[in-house]
């Protein structure tokens, strides 16, 4: 199938974004509205409903008429095959087991697939950005969380239940501090913006920086974030300098993991922390990685900084879209959940 315009909604904890990609990645008709969170499920797929309608709206008559589909990103864990978000953490306690991609398809009468959103966001960067002409590689974001995806000869990695690619949640300590996912040691608990805000609190309460304490007595210990951690570094906190150090080196660590364990030949490294810290980061990145994972492995290796930015995620629903549409059948009913019947909030089954 030749490429054509997509609709691409993004849901996020606190934002919903939508636009109409070309095939090219240009956005077009961008919209980004809050997420209702505190108002319920239904509530946020209606929002979800809204966007995708102005985005497609909001295109001339053209460029509407040739949109192929709807292309959805969305914290996991979600089930890609059915269009299903089974549990996400950030989307508040009722949001279970959402049909959300057969909602927006019923609504605008296209077909309509979903993919977590760090797997979206690597197909953006393949198709359009940094990863561009790189079949085998790891996208990893270091942001509010850590995620990832994995791509293997020019395919993302889902696993048998479409949940592969949890890429915070690799252990880089047998020790350390507990993750939000209840796990010990994780990347995301060292590296993350919410895990060294955890980290700058629990500094406060021992004492043990004087930066962040004088912080906290300004802002209140619970408004503490990675910005601060940071700015303590910079002015030369003994605790936040400890805080990033560590940071870094566990995000390193855990690359060398991804190179022994999947012979990627680039990684990708996005998200907001990551961009902050810039060459900084990658650089211990390439060295970690050149002194500690196999020669073999690690001779291949590039790490570049991603090249869409905040807008990763809506670039990679068209290459979405358009993947999904030209599998066969037999291989979109491979997850032996994909022949559940789902209830559609506010509509049909499908």
């Amino acid at each position: 199938m030749s490429s054509r315009p997509v609709i691409a909604v993004d849901l996020g904890g606190t934002r919903i974004r939508a636009a109409v990609v070309l095939p090219d990645g240009t956005r077009l008709a961008r919209i980004d509205q809050g997420t209702p969170t505190a108002l319920g499920p239904d509530a946020i797929v209606e929002q979800c409903r809204i966007a995708a309608r102005a985005a497609r709206d909001g295109v001339a008559r053209e460029v509407a008429e040739e949109i192929a589909g709807i292309g959805v990103s969305s914290p996991g864990p979600l089930d890609p095959w059915t269009g299903v978000v089974v549990e996400p953490p950030n989307l508040g306690p009722d949001f279970r087991d959402i049909p959300l991609a057969p909602a927006l398809g019923d609504e605008l009468g296209l077909p309509a697939f979903l993919d977590r959103d760090t797997n979206v966001a690597a197909l953006g960067e393949h198709a359009f950005g940094a990863a561009q002409g790189e079949d085998d590689f790891i996208y990893l974001t270091v942001s509010t969380g850590v995620g990832g995806a994995i791509v293997t000869a020019g395919k993302l990695l889902h696993g048998p239940d479409g949940l592969a690619g949890e890429l915070g949640h690799v252990p880089v300590a047998l020790e350390g501090p507990r993750c939000g996912c209840g796990g010990i040691g994780h990347v995301e608990a060292f590296a993350s913006g919410a895990g060294l805000a955890k980290l700058a609190r629990a500094l406060v309460e021992r004492g043990e920086s004087p930066f962040l304490a004088h912080r906290a007595l300004d802002i209140g210990a619970e408004a503490l974030s990675a910005v601060d951690v940071s700015a303590g570094e910079k002015a030369g906190d003994a605790a936040c300098v400890g805080l990033m150090t560590r940071a870094r080196r566990a995000v390193a660590v855990a690359c060398v993991g991804y190179v022994n364990a999947f012979n990627p030949h680039r990684i990708v490294i996005g998200g907001a922390i990551a961009e902050a810290e810039g060459e900084r980061l990658l650089l211990q990145v390439r060295d970690t990685i050149k002194a500690e994972a196999f020669e073999v492995l690690a001779r291949h290796v590039t790490v570049v900084p991603a090249g869409l930015g905040g807008d990763v995620s809506l670039a990679g629903a068209q290459p979405l879209v358009m993947s999904r549409l030209d599998e066969s059948p037999a291989s979109s009913a491979s997850s032996p959940r994909s022949a559940r019947p789902v209830a559609v909030p506010g509509g049909t089954h499908a």
